[in-house]
């Protein structure tokens, strides 16, 4: 089987300074199928460049990216990402055909599976009202994705607490999001398994006596998690986006399929930071009042609850966007061809090897600011008047 190739390291590439570092470092991972291997690009970059993340957030495919991470020793992360992403390439070799490969790959995936990730369930073919059961009632069966992340992910090392794993997933029963964190639960296969499925494709995943889904039909990119922690702390977030909140009007109904996929799965992010914005330059002024009122005025218990509200944090989010290829289509999530795979994981890597060529979390910006985005491959920070 053809191997996605990780790129060789760099004897030029830039390893950032501990003390450029403005917090800790966060990587937060989008769901999205095969549009992953992007995520894996993103992480040798940061991997190669010294910053290995201190709390990584997954949901999804980005939840199975996160526990490779998280799950292995820093050496070993790299080429678990590696095996992964390349027992669940297809063997077929309809990539040679062109766009009539494509379709005739898209077709086989759906009747036969993926290696490595899931199988056809025969029973689901019986009819909708056949009785499947909660625990695999689905279209296709996981089991292959339980035995390769079994293999490839080592649960001590995740609840020794060296990097803190959280990973998200819809309660069934009550549409509840639900963020399963190694800093709270003990985490095994079963949350990640959880995570990732994906309905009607794939059965609910049975935790505690409950059932959960992919928890990207709630929140597909889970960066609330972070911003609503409490006691907040600076921080340098990498949030990794594989659907693109941004397209051009749809004419046929391919790019309809395309850009209805695209809006759904993209989430609500940028209304979300800009009002983690808001929220936190009131928070940042808040402490400016509160520093300009006499001491005897600050001592007061009633004052000081108020200023209890107030917060010194300041958090740079910087956002990935995995690029549109060409002749994409809304097959795209799982389009795991050999080809997609490494094209997608290069693109994650280049994108992310200038991001920390440029630092964009380093300078002087506006003091209120307690949460500053930077667009990768753009220059410009975007703040919250």
């Amino acid at each position: 089987m053809q191997r996605p190739t990780i790129l060789p390291r760099d004897s030029d590439f830039p390893r950032t300074a501990l003390n450029s570092w403005p917090g800790r470092i966060v990587l937060v991972l989008q769901g999205g199928g095969a549009l992953g291997s992007y995520q894996a690009g993103v992480y040798q970059a940061l991997h190669e460049g010294g910053m290995e993340p201190d709390w990584i957030v997954g949901t999804s495919i980005g939840a199975i990216n996160a526990s490779l991470i998280a799950g292995n020793e820093p050496q070993r992360r790299l080429e678990r990402l590696n095996d992964f992403w390349s027992r669940v390439q297809p063997h077929t070799a309809w990539d040679l055909l062109g766009g009539f490969g494509k379709k005739w790959s898209y077709w086989a995936t759906l009747t036969r599976g993926i290696p490595g990730f899931f199988r056809p369930n025969p029973l689901a073919q019986a009819g909708e009202c056949f009785p499947l059961g909660a625990d695999h009632a689905g279209y296709y069966s996981t089991a292959p994705l339980e035995r390769t992340l079994g293999e490839l992910v080592n649960f001590d090392v995740i609840n020794q607490g060296r990097v803190r794993l959280t990973v998200g997933a819809a309660h069934v029963r009550t549409s509840q999001m639900q963020y399963f964190d190694s800093r709270r639960c003990k985490i095994d296969l079963k949350h990640i398994m959880a995570s990732g499925a994906l309905p009607p494709g794939f059965p609910a995943v049975r935790v505690n006596g409950e059932l959960y889904w992919d928890g990207g039909i709630l929140s597909n990119t889970p960066t609330e998690v972070v911003f609503d922690e409490n006691p907040r702390k600076d921080s340098l977030i990498f949030t990794v986006h594989l659907w693109n909140p941004v397209g051009p009007e749809p004419t046929t109904m391919a790019e309809v399929l395309n850009r209805q996929k695209d809006v759904q799965y993209s989430s609500r992010i940028a209304s979300q930071i800009t009002r983690h914005q808001q929220t936190h330059r009131l928070r940042h002024v808040i402490n400016e009042l509160a520093a300009r009122l006499p001491d005897c005025e600050r001592d007061r218990p009633e004052v000081n609850e108020l200023m209890s509200c107030g917060c010194q944090t300041r958090m740079h989010v910087v956002r990935f966007l995995a690029p549109q290829l060409d002749h994409e289509d809304h097959t795209k999530d799982v389009d795991f061809s050999p080809a997609g795979i490494k094209e997608r994981w290069s693109a994650g890597y280049a994108h992310a090897k200038a991001v920390l060529a440029r630092e964009p979390w380093v300078g002087q910006f506006d003091p209120l600011s307690g949460v500053i985005l930077h667009e990768a491959g753009d220059s410009a920070a975007l703040t919250a008047e």
